[in-house]
């Protein structure tokens, strides 16, 4: 099966499978992959995008598999400074969800001693992760030039 379209939020009933993506593998041009009941398709997109939650693999037979979020290990950071940590995160290209009372990051050690060196806390946690997009809200960030 071949895949050349990811449609939006479809509401469709040609939905015939999901398939769960972390957020890495979220991110895609041409890969083959692996629904959630075993199916197998080719994703060949004519550019690399970010597909979201609910988003669909248009197969070529006209069918769709929908996408899910997976649950990913995760720092949850909390402070009384959110603010404070978000800067710091941010000045260092993570990707990160910002909720009113937590940043959600995936692990990594430096950036935890960080948190905790200027007085946040963290926990490890597994949840989906839907972090913020690129400048502009349009989509990842992939670094720039300084």
């Amino acid at each position: 099966m071949l895949v050349e379209k990811v449609i939006q939020k479809p509401i469709n009933k040609n939905v015939i499978d999901t398939i769960t993506l972390n957020y890495n593998d979220r991110f895609i041009r041409r890969k083959k992959l692996i629904s959630d009941n075993k199916l197998e398709f080719l994703v060949n997109l004519p550019e690399t995008i970010s597909v979201n939650k609910d988003d669909g693999f248009l197969l070529d037979d006209g069918n769709l598999i929908l996408i899910k979020y997976a649950k990913e290990t995760l720092i949850e950071i909390r402070s009384e400074d959110l603010i404070k940590f978000a800067w710091h995160i941010g000045n260092r290209h993570i990707p990160c969800q910002i909720e009113t009372n937590r940043l959600l990051i995936h692990e990594d050690k430096v950036i935890e001693n960080l948190i905790i060196r200027l007085g946040g806390s963290i926990k490890k946690i597994s949840e989906e992760f839907s972090p913020e997009g690129g400048a502009y809200g349009l989509g990842r960030t992939h670094g720039h030039k300084h």
